[in-house]
C-alpha cells in the first residue's frame, strides 16, 4: 500500500516562485541578455538595496550562508588558534563554517523556551573556558526559527569579555528586537539566501552586512581569491560569489519581504488560535521581539506518531533539527561543550516539529492544517 500523498507540504519554494513568476522571469531574462553573469550590476544593486532595507552601511553578497559565516570570521582575523562559541541546536552549517575558518567550535546549550543560546551558559564558558580550548574570540548566536536570541544579555557578555559578536540571521530576515532589525546588533551579520528562507534565491546565496567599511572591503576581497587588484591576491581568499541571476531574483523578492513576513505572522496567529487549550502549546515569543516565523515549531512528545497522523491527513511536517550537531557522527566526541553538555538541546531535538509555513499558503490550506492538528 502506498503512503498517503502530502497535499500541503511543510515548505514550498515553488509556490514562492510562481507567486512572482512574471517579475522573476523578466529579471532572469534581463541577466541572460546582458552577457554579464558574475559580480556585475545586479549584484551591486542587490547589495545596496539589502543594506538599505536592513539599515546597515554595507552588504557583501557571497555563495551561500555557510560561506557568509566563514568569511565573516576570516575578515575578523579569527581562525587557527581561536575558539568560537555557538549552539548545537542549529543547522550544521553554523558549526561547519567555524571549522572552515580554521577555528574551534564550542557549543553552548539553549534556552528551552525560545531555542536560542543560553546567556548564562555563555557567561560561564567565557569566564572559565573548557580545558585545552584556545581563547574564545567570537560568539555566533543563531536567531532560530525567525526570532531573536537574547541579544541584550549576549551582547553585554561579549562586550564584557572583549569578543566579537557575529549574528547568524539565516532564519530571521526582517525579525526585530526592541523594534530594531536583527542583523544590526553585531559587528557582522550573516544571512543565508537558500530557497526556503524568508528571503530566498532560486539556488544558493548568502549576504554579509556590516557598518565597518574596512571590513566590507576585506569581505569583498576574500570572497574572490583575496583580489583587490584583478588577478592579484593580496590575501588567501576563496571563490564564493553571488551570481547575477540569483542577485536579480533577490532584487525582485526583497521589496515583497515585509509583506510576506506579515503573511507568515497571520498564519502563525491562525495556528495559535486553533491550538489554544489543546494538547500542543504554540511557540513562545520573546518579549520585545518581532517574530517572522521562518518555522512554526511545536514541541511534541510522540513526534513520529503525530507526524504520521498528520501525513495521513495530507499535511507535511518537518523537524528542525533532529540530531544536535554534537551528536552527529562528524562531530560527536570531538567538539567542546558547555557545562550542561547540551542537555536542553538534546531534549528539544527529540521533540520539535514544524508545521507548514510559507506566505503562499491559502486560507483553505491553513484551515486544513488547523483541522488536522486538532484531530490528532
Amino acid at each position: 500500500m502506498s503512503a498517503t500523498p502530502v497535499i500541503i507540504p511543510q515548505a514550498n519554494p515553488g509556490a514562492g516562485y510562481r507567486a512572482l513568476q512574471t517579475e522573476i522571469d523578466a529579471a532572469v531574462a534581463r541577466v541572460l541578455g546582458s552577457g554579464w553573469y558574475v559580480l556585475g550590476a545586479e549584484g551591486r544593486g542587490f547589495e545596496a538595496e539589502f543594506a538599505g532595507w536592513l539599515g546597515r552601511a554595507h552588504a557583501v553578497g557571497c555563495g551561500n550562508g555557510t560561506d557568509a559565516l566563514a568569511l565573516a570570521l576570516r575578515a575578523l582575523g579569527i581562525g587557527a588558534g581561536c575558539a568560537v562559541a555557538t549552539v548545537s541546536h542549529t543547522a550544521v552549517a553554523t558549526v561547519a563554517a567555524i571549522e572552515m575558518a580554521g577555528a574551534v567550535p564550542v557549543l553552548i546549550d539553549i534556552d528551552p523556551l525560545h531555542y536560542t543560546m543560553d546567556p548564562a551558559e555563555l557567561e560561564a564558558v567565557l569566564a572559565r573556558p573548557p580545558v585545552g580550548l584556545p581563547p574564545v574570540r567570537a560568539v555566533i548566536p543563531v536567531h532560530l526559527y525567525g526570532q531573536a536570541a537574547d541579544l541584550d544579555a549576549i551582547g553585554a557578555i561579549c562586550a564584557r569579555h572583549g569578543v566579537a559578536l557575529i549574528e547568524d540571521c539565516s532564519q530571521a530576515h526582517g525579525a526585530t528586537l526592541s523594534a530594531r532589525k536583527l542583523g544590526t546588533f553585531g559587528q557582522i551579520a550573516c544571512f543565508s539566501l537558500y530557497p526556503t528562507k524568508n528571503l530566498g534565491a532560486l539556488g544558493d546565496g548568502g549576504v554579509i552586512a556590516t557598518d565597518d567599511a574596512a571590513l566590507a572591503e576585506r569581505l569583498a576581497a576574500l570572497r574572490q581569491y583575496g583580489w583587490r587588484q584583478h588577478y592579484v591576491s593580496d590575501a588567501v581568499g576563496v571563490n564564493s560569489r553571488l551570481d547575477e541571476v540569483q542577485a536579480a531574483i533577490l532584487r525582485v523578492r526583497l521589496p515583497h519581504l515585509d509583506a510576506q513576513n506579515a503573511c507568515r505572522g497571520a498564519i502563525a496567529a491562525r495556528y495559535d488560535a486553533a491550538l489554544a487549550g489543546g494538547r500542543f502549546v504554540p511557540p513562545a515569543r520573546r518579549a520585545g521581539a518581532g517574530h517572522v516565523f521562518h518555522q512554526y515549531v511545536l514541541r511534541v512528545a510522540d513526534r513520529a506518531a503525530v507526524q504520521a497522523a498528520l501525513r495521513a491527513r495530507g499535511v507535511g511536517t518537518g523537524v528542525h533539527y533532529p540530531v544536535p550537531v554534537h551528536l552527529q557522527p562528524a562531530y560527536c566526541g570531538r567538539v567542546a561543550l558547555g557545562p550542561s553538555a547540551c542537555r536542553a538541546t538534546e531534549r528539544a531535538a527529540a521533540a520539535v516539529m514544524s508545521l507548514p509555513m510559507y506566505p503562499e499558503l491559502t486560507e483553505s490550506q491553513v484551515a486544513a492544517v488547523c483541522e488536522a492538528v486538532l484531530s490528532v
